[in-house]
């Protein structure tokens, strides 16, 4: 069935807002009884409004052991069969593309294109598992002594564990569960709580797969494969804490990367963390400036600021400081906040106003230092989103491309003219704001720290060897990037003496990855690589074994150990 004709114009009441919640989960198969009379609530960060109430998990252990006896059975079918699951729980995604995107720019408050790419994502990475069932293999390995062979097996892992954040509330669970699933193990996920009511969405379409799974391969298919788990921290300890599940894949901040890491070492469980991120982009004398505008603004601003990926320090050489940095303030005087339904919005709300007071804090803090803001302010968006706020703001002359025109006001400006998609008013519970833009003059520890909002701190440098060693100076090391048209200066950047990160970007900014390379960083950012490359391995056991078709028995290393 087609999802399209499901899809309604942007709300423009709670009342709405809360019916079109409902129906694009029931139309995603989810049972009324899931988001009803519970104790869980889930807001959306467009009003701030409660859309539903959501039961917890009552027994968590059970239902990990439930999700064992799953596995033992999931083992045992081929992975080419495996993969095929995987094929279908992509077709069911492509399917309801739309209204499940939709419905993460309503629990998440991303942007149209930013919900749908996110579903674009799970689908790009099921194809991707779907190849990986026909093309994962061992290794054969020459053994020194005669008549033996040797060779390496992948096995499945286990219980493969999934914590996930709300920025990206369900295409991190696909990475992991895509390869997961393949792989031979089940699946137990534990959404934040501040996105369930997606999870309930992505979960009851795994249903939809799994059950035209069954049709086609009776008895293949174990009940449980794929378990979610809703609740609060507690929740998530017990799938931390449980003996029966070997591997864990933690999204979040490096705080609770500190909390979840200990845990599973004191188990010996694996964990694959994906923490902080507090990724800079270098300017080199020779950037293509316009390309470095548009990648700027989409690192920095893209999600509200709320990516992992997103850029958070600019170095850019102090020739042409003077060059970028006005158009780069015009940008964000000009980009478009607003409702994230509303077609032509760049930027959507915050997800909550504990995200809207750590960067009030932040900013407060730069201020004293005596650095130059841009925005930052909390803005009304009781406007029209859609138009320039003044004719000069996507003229030529501007240096601001049409794009980034947009038409909002700061909190108490003179009341605006209204749009036909906007919200009637602006929702106290509701924290929408400008991007902030940091010049600052030195990298201070508060440039260091990374605070999840759109604020981008912007240095000056002198030398390349400055900005990287600025570049490297922070705890966290997950994304990176470097504007050049010097083929040197890229490939040093590149080099072991360059980005210190897990993602090294040349003339892109370090938001955007795509599914094939692997995704994580060092130091404070876990260690982990999930989504593609060899990221598989992860979620699998290595044996090594060692066969003697032989009729004697020579031993490794010249080893002599004869007895009568």
């Amino acid at each position: 069935m087609s999802s399209q004709a499901t899809l309604q114009p942007p709300a423009t009441t709670h009342t709405t807002l809360r019916h079109e919640t409902r129906q694009l989960l029931l139309h995603l198969g989810v049972a009324e009884q899931a988001f009803t009379n519970g104790s869980l609530p889930a807001h959306t960060p467009i009003t701030g409004e409660v859309l539903a109430d959501i039961p917890t998990t009552p027994d968590p252990d059970a239902a990990i052991a439930r999700a064992h006896q799953a596995f033992l059975h999931w083992r045992q079918i081929p992975m080419p069969r495996r993969g095929e699951l995987v094929r279908l729980l992509g077709e069911e995604l492509r399917a309801h593309l739309d209204p499940l995107g939709r419905l993460v720019t309503i629990e998440a408050g991303k942007i149209l294109s930013e919900g749908r790419g996110e579903v674009q994502e799970m689908i790009d990475i099921c194809v991707y598992a779907t190849g990986l069932s026909r093309t994962i293999g061992g290794l054969t390995v020459s053994s020194e002594r005669p008549h033996h062979r040797m060779m390496e097996q992948w096995h499945p892992l286990g219980v493969t564990g999934i914590i996930s954040a709300f920025n990206f509330p369900v295409a991190v669970w696909s990475w992991n569960a895509a390869l997961a699933l393949v792989c031979g193990n089940s699946v137990v996920w534990k959404p934040s709580e501040k996105t369930p009511l997606t999870a309930l969405a992505t979960q009851a379409l795994f249903e939809r797969a799994a059950a035209r799974f069954a049709d086609q391969h009776p008895g293949d298919l174990p009940e449980n494969l794929s378990t979610l788990l809703i609740g609060d921290h507690k929740t998530g300890h017990a799938l931390v804490d449980s003996p029966l599940v070997p591997l864990v894949s933690a999204t979040g901040s490096t705080r609770m990367g500190r909390a979840v890491g200990p845990r599973l070492a004191a188990r010996f469980a694996r964990p694959l963390l994906e923490l902080g991120g507090n990724n800079a982009g270098i300017v080199c004398p020779t950037a293509n400036l316009s390309l470095t505008l548009r990648a700027v603004a989409f690192a920095a601003m893209g999600t509200a600021g709320q990516r992992c990926t997103t850029l958070r320090r600019l170095l850019v050489h102090t020739s042409i400081y003077d060059q970028l940095l006005p158009k780069l303030r015009r940008v964000y005087e000009n980009v478009t906040v607003g409702d994230p339904r509303t077609p032509g919005t760049l930027v959507g709300p915050l997800i909550d106003q504990q995200a809207f007071e750590s960067m009030q804090s932040a900013l407060a803090q730069a201020r004293n230092t005596g650095a130059i803001i841009t925005g930052g302010e909390r803005i009304d968006i009781a406007t029209n989103p859609g138009a320039p706020s003044s004719p000069a703001a996507s003229s030529p002359e501007s240096g601001v491309p049409d794009s980034f025109a947009g038409g909002v006001k700061k909190v108490g400006s003179e009341a605006p003219q209204r749009s036909e998609n906007n919200l009637e008013a602006n929702p106290p519970e509701a924290f929408y704001v400008r991007p902030a833009l940091v010049e600052i003059p030195t990298q201070t520890d508060l440039v260091r720290h990374e605070t999840f909002a759109p604020i981008l701190y912007v240095l000056r440098y002198e030398t390349l060897d400055q900005a990287i060693q600025l570049h490297n100076d922070v705890p966290q090391g997950l994304s990176s990037s470097i504007f050049t048209q010097d083929l040197a200066e890229a490939e040093i950047f590149l080099s072991a003496v360059g980005s210190d990160c897990g993602i090294a970007n040349v003339n892109i900014g370090p938001s955007g990855a795509e599914i094939g390379g692997a995704f994580g960083g060092e130091k404070e950012t876990g260690g982990g690589r999930e989504s593609g490359s060899d990221s598989w391995k992860s979620y699998m056991r290595r044996s090594t074994n060692t066969v003697n078709y032989g009729k004697t028995l020579p031993l490794a290393q010249g080893v002599v150990f004869d007895v009568d």
